[in-house]
């Protein structure tokens, strides 16, 4: 199952037009990610970080990790080694930077496909995932395979864009619907990335039914937690 949402009206797979979405909007997204969210998104990765810190994971692997944002803030864990995967070239350059200016040594940036994970069973503490899973093109593969990759007892932890309810929630469909693409077609130069985005939220399984899917790739005690009135979810489980 995945969502048949795609970033462009044009040939090519949804995996295809996602790493060449994110190759064209490389330059501008952490400025984006801060704008747009109106920098709640680094109170969201905190509090995940604040829930990881309770398995004490050694080895991590963020998955889709795009510029590298979640995966820094896991050192603050103080784990013996981390790895970021992403299939965007234009996204890891960014974050390579990043690790190069920070002069952090303990962790890597690897090319990859998420649904097709090069690593060895068995072999990481905690897979994190932040706004990644929307964008797997078959999302059972995708979390069989971070599953695959997990320690028994390891756990995973996927942030997500959901969608609110109420009054709240209608505020955030008309952003989502309007001022969302409009700023993000004019800072980024891409139109379509950011109509993609409020598209690909509205159309993927939240809540019970994404806790249903995790459960049904074997995951074990699968819980959430809604955050800003319900525009953030954080899923974790455990293999």
């Amino acid at each position: 199952m995945g969502t048949k949402v795609k970033p462009y009206e044009a040939e090519g797979s949804k995996k295809e037009q996602v790493e060449q979405m994110f190759d064209n909007i490389a330059h501008r997204y952490d400025f984006l990610n801060r704008f747009l969210s109106l920098g709640i998104d680094k109170g969201w990765r905190k509090k995940a970080i604040a829930m990881l810190a309770e398995h004490k994971p050694k080895r991590i692997l963020d998955v889709a990790t795009g510029t590298a944002d979640f995966a820094i803030a896991t050192l603050s864990l103080e784990p013996e080694e981390v790895v970021g995967v992403d299939i965007s070239e234009g996204m890891l350059e960014i974050g390579r930077k990043k690790l190069a200016a920070k002069g952090i040594t303990n962790m890597r940036l690897d090319s990859g496909d998420s649904e097709d994970l090069k690593y060895e069973d068995e072999s990481f503490d905690a897979v994190i995932v932040a706004f990644g899973v929307r964008n797997f093109e078959n999302l059972e593969k995708g979390l069989s395979e971070i599953h695959r990759v997990l320690r028994p007892g390891g756990v995973v932890m996927i942030l997500e864009l959901t969608q609110p309810k109420g009054l709240f929630g209608a505020l955030f469909s008309i952003y989502n619907r309007t001022l969302l693409p409009l700023f993000g077609k004019l800072l980024s130069g891409d139109s379509a990335a950011y109509t993609y985005l409020p598209a690909s939220v509205r159309a993927f399984p939240e809540g019970e039914e994404f806790k249903n899917i995790m459960r049904g790739c074997t995951y074990d005690k699968v819980e959430d937690r809604r955050l800003t009135f319900g525009v953030c979810s954080i899923y974790t489980g455990t293999k």
